[in-house]
């Protein structure tokens, strides 16, 4: 499998172009802040050819070039329905006096085609299987998307922000939850391979077996004690 990403715009959100191998078809997940341009230069030095484009949540700083992205290549956006508004309305999802911040300098919409994600659903894109499990906490309609294991490649799971590397998504905006995200991350991640590469919406790569031993939220809804009051990472 191949994967290519970079962070883009003022939230530095990862973008990933994920396809079989270079020269093939790809999707593209979390086109977010000022991304459009990374990723026609991905496109062209990898000779991608999108095919859709997967959203973990509607959170503007993951969504925002989403039109400009399908548009470009006339392909189509998948996201859970619980946070579709947000393509349309993403001053909602973020409180009144930060949207009002934000919003002035940022035209979204939805994109010509949009689907919606189910939980345990499986995506047959571009010759991979990504299974799609809702995992609300961050936002009411939070999703990941994991690729199985081969013989050549550890499975991989697209985090969006549920789980970061020694961190896990705030909850403080609306629609966030803090008992929610606690049970997705012991739903979505935990029963997964200690192997699990975590490709997550901001910061470093990780794994679930480095997650498992060092982060404290994770470990948390493992059943440990004394985990740090909820964080303001990610939008």
């Amino acid at each position: 499998m191949f994967v290519a990403g970079f962070p883009a715009g003022a939230w530095g959100t990862n973008c990933y172009l994920v396809a079989p191998a270079a020269g093939e078809e790809c999707v593209i997940v979390d086109p977010g802040h000022e991304a459009a341009a990374g990723v026609e230069e991905l496109i062209r030095e990898h000779r991608l050819k999108p095919v859709a484009v997967l959203l973990t949540h509607g959170h503007i700083d993951h969504v925002a070039s989403v039109v400009p992205v399908c548009g470009a290549r006339g392909v189509p956006a998948w996201i859970h329905p619980e946070d579709r508004y947000m393509l349309a309305d993403p001053e909602k999802a973020l409180g009144r006096s930060l949207g009002q911040q934000l919003m002035g300098s940022i035209t979204v919409g939805e994109p010509d085609d949009v689907r919606e994600l189910t939980d345990g659903g499986v995506l047959e894109l571009a010759g991979l299987h990504l299974t799609v499990d809702h995992a609300p906490g961050h936002t009411g309609g939070s999703v990941t998307f994991r690729t199985p294991a081969s013989a050549e490649v550890p499975p991989v799971l697209f985090s969006g922000d549920l789980l970061f590397a020694g961190s896990i998504g705030r909850t403080d905006l609306p629609g966030g939850d803090s008992a929610a995200i606690m049970r997705s991350l012991a739903r979505v991640c935990l029963p997964l391979d200690d192997a699990t590469v975590v490709l997550s919406g901001h910061g470093s790569q990780t794994t679930i077996g480095r997650e498992r031993a060092t982060n404290p939220y994770l470990r948390q809804a493992g059943g440990a004690p004394g985990a740090p009051a909820f964080p303001r990472r990610g939008m």
